[in-house]
């Protein structure tokens, strides 16, 4: 097997198999439109996000306001931060949707569904986490406060997400991310249905992926632009850059270094919102401090 570097962008469309006597359906993207679109719509995302979320950072347990909101802020975050990571699994989405769909369903709804599931997937990790937070405001654990225990346990949080890095399962996740072919070829599903289950997988595998990421965003204040994008960042070097697949031990390293950093001295860690000294996490809900809501 060849060791030469790749891309799994660059890779995607072009390891698809023709096969003889099938040709793509003239209404089937091109993977230059397919890759924009997903850009454009990540772009439009992060404008979006960075105007409702502009000024709410208030560092780790900044509250998450109510479930509307969060929900409506949560989805845009995920696909300001996934939909450019996701370019390969979609152009390959893409390719299959133009050989084996009927002309009932064309290759762009597909794709489209596909997205959706994907969406979906991160929508509800996003009311999972929405639901834990609640747990404990409602608890109110007095050693969370910032001028208690509350930077030993961001701290924590962000050295378990380094330690998550190193796991196999984070490798297990990570390769499929990388390798979009083979779970569309062995995973392939027909239909409008049969796409947003697609997506739905494919979401859950991009979560194991993940997961020890966004622990650490929401460790370090999850309405925190900064933060989000470098999570962001990190998330599409690891899935798309050819040295991606390298990538999770040297982030393990800079987490887990970030954690101690927090834990020991978090007032000198660039970036990171210092909550005020009565601040508890979670904090005083986002509505009561007069923060912008729809």
């Amino acid at each position: 097997m060849s060791r030469r570097s790749s891309t799994p962008l660059a890779t995607a469309d072009r390891r698809l198999p023709r096969r003889a006597g099938i040709r793509l359906a003239p209404h089937v993207p091109s993977p230059a439109l397919v890759v924009a679109a997903l850009l454009a719509a990540a772009l439009v995302t992060w404008i979006v996000t960075i105007d409702r979320m502009r000024g709410m950072d208030a560092g780790p347990g900044t509250d998450l306001g109510g479930l509307g909101w969060f929900i409506g802020v949560w989805v845009t975050m995920m696909a300001a931060m996934m939909l450019p990571s996701t370019a390969p699994m979609v152009l390959v989405v893409r390719r299959v949707s133009g050989q084996r769909t009927g002309r009932s369903s064309r290759p762009i709804v597909v794709t489209c569904v596909f997205v959706a599931g994907y969406l979906a997937a991160w929508t509800a990790y996003g009311l999972v986490a929405y639901g834990i937070f609640r747990a404990l405001s409602a608890a109110h654990p007095g050693f969370l406060a910032w001028d208690r225990q509350g930077p030993l346990v961001a701290g924590i949080g962000v050295a378990a997400a380094g330690v998550y890095q190193l796991t196999p399962l984070k490798r297990a996740c990570l390769r499929h991310c990388r390798t979009p072919l083979n779970f569309v070829m062995h995973r392939w599903r027909e239909g409008g249905a049969g796409a947003f289950a697609m997506g739905l997988e494919h979401g859950a595998w991009c979560l194991g992926c993940c997961v020890g990421l966004m622990l650490a965003l929401f460790a370090v204040g999850v309405m925190s632009l900064a933060w989000m994008a470098i999570v962001a960042a990190v998330i599409f070097a690891e899935k798309v850059l050819p040295v991606g697949a390298r990538l999770p031990g040297p982030v393990a390293l800079c987490l887990v270094g970030l954690g101690v950093w927090i834990a020991i001295a978090p007032g000198g860690v660039p970036g990171l919102t210092q909550p005020g000294p009565a601040h508890a996490m979670p904090m005083e809900h986002p509505e009561r401090r007069g923060m912008m809501m729809p």
